[in-house]
């Protein structure tokens, strides 16, 4: 458009449009990932559970990212890493625990690893063969929360929240038992030795032992538990004893337990302490009460007796043999043996009740004046042959027949009870007795002049057989040869009258004369077989009658 005044008018600026933006379609992935990722994150965050550590002695086993922790199998995180402490004496394993598992860090709890092991108690973790080690927890009792743990070496042998009960048992050497040592009742597998440590003294060891439920029950204030360990091999003056519980014992050792029937007893206590005994006998003999200490002096030596031999009293285990020892007595110059026993009053039941006693006595003064009055009465410690084959010996308190008195202290401590030699011994003495009054004998006198008697026997013996026995062979069939002639002669003379009277008396005198000298020779016969010597001393006297014992008759009775 013209100016009116000629001059040119500017052109109008262009009009410039705008567009409005609009989302694309391609940002509504990587928006709604971006909202998955953080709700993920918030839900992990949400739902992690707490992290701890464990420190082993070695990683054998554990894999970082791999390993799981299972709390009654099932798994409630897993190992995340694992380091090198900064001493270099152990690992440290970092592991991730779900929500859930928030209870596995109160304190007490214990983590061990899980693989394959061969122990005494058997093989365990054969499933690991196929899915690999993992670590197992036993959740603890605390209620304060904890993040850093010390593992187990070994599996522990009571896992929480098993039905049972835990008892102490005191024993004064551990023996062949171990952690895991199975414990019977009746031959049946009742519990395990969960583990065992000194008292403060380090005079016992305190076992820690638990028994499953329900088998819990028979365990009673009057239980006796014995060490059933191994295999039970002795040679003493019992003779040989072979005792074992079980195979498994004899590799792991064990224990057992029984209660005496003839006890009812309320059922033990947790932690309810007991005594283990050497064996069964021990364990389930009545109680022994206060033991008290003789001194028994023997002049002998005592080889064979040992220390714990048994002491007998009336065919009763009295005591036990604890000490032997050699002493040497100025007076004499010899060395005798000096034993000491343990006996057990006790033992004799109620055979106490009826001993005299004073009220005020002490219990040395009560074993003094009792074993006063038995010694008086012949009783004496004697050391007798228990086993012939092993040639052990053990003490019998014994009453010996016309045992010379001796006196006894009743105030001297140790008590000590008087002796007599062993009936071996005695038997020993006669022998060498017998043998030195063997060797006074002139044997060799003895032997010379049986040895002339014995030949001049023979030469005698010679000359019966080959000159005395023929011709009285032939004298007998002379004899018999006569008999028969005269019985024929007899029978003809039956046959006479009564005229020839006097010949038949005649015959029968004459066979009557030929009889009784047959008898004759036939006797001394007899007498050259049972005595030949008499050819040479003579007939040997005839033993003396016996005396008449009968009644004598009455003169009445007699025939007229």
């Amino acid at each position: 458009m013209n100016d009116p005044h000629g001059a040119a008018s500017p052109p109008a600026p262009p009009i410039i449009q705008r567009r409005r933006m609009r989302p694309s379609l391609v940002w509504l992935v990587p928006a709604i990932a971006a909202l998955i990722g953080v709700s993920m994150l918030v839900h992990a965050w949400m739902s992690a559970g707490p992290e701890i550590t464990i420190t082993f002695r070695t990683a054998t086993g554990l894999e970082a990212g791999k390993t799981p922790v299972k709390y009654k199998d099932v798994t409630v995180g897993v190992v995340t890493a694992i380091s090198l402490s900064d001493d270099a004496t152990h690992v440290i394993a970092q592991v991730a625990l779900d929500k859930s598992a928030a209870r596995l860090t109160r304190q007490g709890t214990r983590y061990w690893v899980v693989r394959p092991r061969i122990g005494v108690g058997g093989i365990s973790g054969i499933d690991t063969l196929l899915s690999g080690a993992y670590l197992s927890a036993d959740a603890g009792s605390g209620q304060a929360s904890a993040t850093a743990f010390t593992g187990l070496e070994t599996p522990p042998t009571i896992v929480g929240g098993a039905a049972g009960k835990s008892f102490i048992l005191l024993a004064d050497d551990l023996g062949s038992l171990d952690v895991g040592s199975l414990i019977y009742y009746r031959r049946i597998a009742v519990g395990r030795v969960a583990s065992y440590q000194l008292d403060a003294a380090g005079r016992q060891v305190r076992l820690q032992v638990f028994i499953d439920a329900p088998y819990d029950a028979f365990v009673t204030t009057d239980t006796r538990f014995w060490n059933a360990s191994g295999v039970d091999l002795s040679v003493g003056a019992d003779g040989l004893k072979l005792k074992t519980q079980s195979v498994a014992t004899i590799v792991a050792g064990g224990l057992a337990f029984a209660t005496p029937a003839y006890r009812q007893a309320p059922a033990a206590g947790e932690n309810t302490e007991f005594v283990i005994s050497r064996d069964q006998a021990e364990a389930m003999a009545p109680p022994d009460g206060p033991a008290r200490f003789l001194q028994l002096r023997f002049r002998q030596p005592l080889r064979g007796l040992s220390t714990g031999a048994p002491v007998q009293f009336a065919g009763v285990d009295f005591g036990r043999v604890v000490s032997i020892s050699v002493d040497y007595d100025s007076a004499t110059r010899r060395f005798p043996t000096v034993v000491g026993v343990l006996i057990y009053p006790q033992r004799l039941g109620r055979v106490l009740e009826k001993l005299p006693r004073h009220p005020t006595d002490s219990p040395d003064e009560v074993t003094a004046r009792l074993l006063q009055g038995l010694v008086e009465h012949g009783l004496r410690a004697q050391a007798r042959s228990g086993n012939l084959l092993t040639g052990q010996l053990y003490i019998a308190l014994d009453f010996v027949p016309n045992a010379p008195k001796v006196a006894f202290d009743v105030a001297a401590r140790p008590i000590s009870v008087p002796t007599v030699d062993g009936s071996f011994d005695k038997m020993q003495e006669q022998l060498a007795n017998i043998v030195t009054k063997i060797e006074k004998m002139p044997l060799d006198s003895i032997g010379r002049n049986l040895d002339a008697s014995l030949s001049q026997l023979n030469q005698t013996l010679a000359r019966v057989n080959t000159q005395v026995l023929p011709e009285t062979t032939r004298t007998l069939q002379q004899l018999q040869q006569t008999a028969h002639e005269f019985q024929q002669t007899a029978q003809s003379a039956q046959g006479l009258t009564a005229a020839d009277g006097p010949l038949q008396q005649n015959l029968e005198q004459t066979l009557q004369e030929t009889q009784r000298a047959a008898r004759s020779l036939r006797t001394l016969t007899d007498l050259l077989g049972r005595h030949p010597e008499s050819l040479l001393r003579g007939r040997p006297n005839d033993p003396r009658p016996a005396p008449d014992t009968s009644p004598p008759s009455d003169p009445l009775d007699s025939p007229q």
